[in-house]
């Protein structure tokens, strides 16, 4: 289908992306499955080749430009090929903005030019061993101690957590029982700070690449200069953000749906059953028809966010919308394409198999389905 939401900037980015994945990622993505982890190195090489810190200030060795189509060619060809461990995303779509709208400038000379040439790599923190998507549930608590913080709780869940050189962790910095919403604050925990550690490396049934960890804070004592944006404001902060978030995981969702979808059309026309391609029976051609008409009807809002995003006129309510459908729709369409590869979906050397073990994370992160609902349900004066 003729997407028009991309210039030519935009399609000569994506031809580079889409070599230095084929050159850099691909050949290397099953060892580091095996590893559990990418190299460090993949950062440093992924902002050389313009990949990763294009959203940066060209002062602190960025490429200047904010426009989220970028981030959107990115993500869809790391989901095109099923490089689920570069962390990259999580870098230019949840990280980036942050460090953009939040840091003073003192942070900035100091965080950004080795976030831009991926010399450090961060992470966030957010969820809890007994918090996930009730953010006001926080209990890692941040008191006040002279001109710094003591941190103490722990995290979980959080990717990029073994690999990252700094984390941005959601603390309480307001232990009053009534303050609500205004409790929380942003505070940047470094490596090598005394008190932090991390647990096990997670292990997942899929997103094998992608380090995910478990983060633990004992009094770790974060100096004031490492408050990111106003105190007690971080539950505004992450709001605001979120959006942003929710639309790189419907970008990715719809571009790992559609790379599955192309591999089993292939499959079917190939394979045979009864003599003949099982692709020309009934079934499967009413099954494909029905996943490439919902793939194209989610790239055309997809696309159409992104254009609001780029304006900065995409509200809340409709990136949720985007989110869940989207990974509602990766989740209907690998299931479907794995069944039509029959006993061979099954089995790890066939990508749908991959797809499908990666996809069933993309309908809780960045806020369930069910929460989404909730958000659009609520705006809908119910």
């Amino acid at each position: 289908m003729e997407r028009d939401t991309f210039e030519n900037e935009h399609r000569q980015f994506r031809s580079l992306v889409r070599e230095f994945i084929s050159r850099e990622v691909t050949p290397r993505h099953d060892a580091w499955e095996k590893a559990g982890i990418v190299p460090r190195e993949l950062f440093a090489a992924a902002a050389k080749h313009g990949v990763l810190g294009f959203n940066m200030p060209e002062e602190f060795g960025g490429g200047g430009v904010l426009d989220f189509r970028f981030n959107a060619v990115v993500a869809e060809e790391l989901s095109a090929a099923r490089a689920s461990g570069p962390g990259f995303t999580l870098h230019n779509d949840i990280i980036a903005p942050y460090l953009l709208g939040l840091a003073d400038d003192e942070q900035k000379a100091r965080w950004l030019p080795p976030f831009a040439a991926g010399e450090e790599i961060w992470a966030i923190g957010m969820t809890e061993p007994g918090t996930g998507s009730d953010l006001k549930g926080i209990r890692t608590a941040a008191v006040r101690d002279g001109d710094d913080w003591l941190v103490s709780g722990a995290k979980t869940f959080i990717s990029n957590g073994i690999n990252a050189d700094r984390v941005i962790v959601v603390a309480r910095t307001d232990p009053s029982p009534d303050v609500g919403s205004k409790a929380f604050s942003l505070l940047v925990v470094e490596r090598g700070m005394d008190g932090f550690s991390r647990g096990r490396n997670l292990d997942k049934i899929g997103m094998k690449a992608q380090d995910t960890a478990e983060l633990y804070f004992d009094n770790v004592r974060v100096p004031s200069a490492n408050l990111l944006g106003e105190e007690n404001k971080a539950f505004y902060q992450l709001m605001r953000n979120l959006p942003e978030e929710r639309m790189s995981i419907a970008v990715s969702a719809v571009a790992a749906a559609r790379s599955v979808f192309d591999e089993t059309l292939a499959y079917v026309k190939s394979r045979t059953a009864f003599g003949q391609p099982i692709g020309t029976f009934q079934n499967s051609r009413f099954v494909l028809a029905e996943l490439d008409t919902e793939l194209d009807i989610a790239q055309v809002y997809v696309d159409r966010c992104l254009a609001a995003l780029t304006e900065g006129k995409l509200t809340a309510v409709e990136a949720a919308k985007a989110k869940w459908w989207t990974t509602e729709l990766q989740q209907r369409t690998v299931n479907s394409c794995l069944q039509l590869h029959g006993g061979y979906g099954y089995m790890t050397e066939y990508p749908v198999g991959k797809a499908f073990t990666d996809a069933r994370i993309q309908t809780i992160y960045g806020g369930t389905t069910e929460i989404m609902k909730e958000i659009v349900g609520r705006n809908l004066g119910i």
